[in-house]
């Protein structure tokens, strides 16, 4: 195999090892992401539900509109 072929291929895995990296952190960020989402959805549900210990809706859909 010519010598400059395996160098070529060398800085191309070094390049591909890079990437795989930063991609890595970015899955891990977005993953972090994602738990705290579920956790303040968990968190807002938790409180809907004290508020709304009956478990009816509450808000403009169970109200008449000001003309009936």
């Amino acid at each position: 195999m010519n010598d400059q072929r395996l160098i070529d291929i060398e800085i191309k895995i070094a390049h591909q090892e890079v990437l795989v990296g930063e991609l890595n952190q970015v899955i891990a960020r977005q993953q972090e992401t994602i738990d705290q989402l579920q956790a303040a959805l968990k968190k807002f549900f938790n409180q809907y539900r004290e508020r709304n210990g009956d478990g009816q809706p509450i808000g403009p859909a169970d109200q008449k509109p000001p003309h009936y």
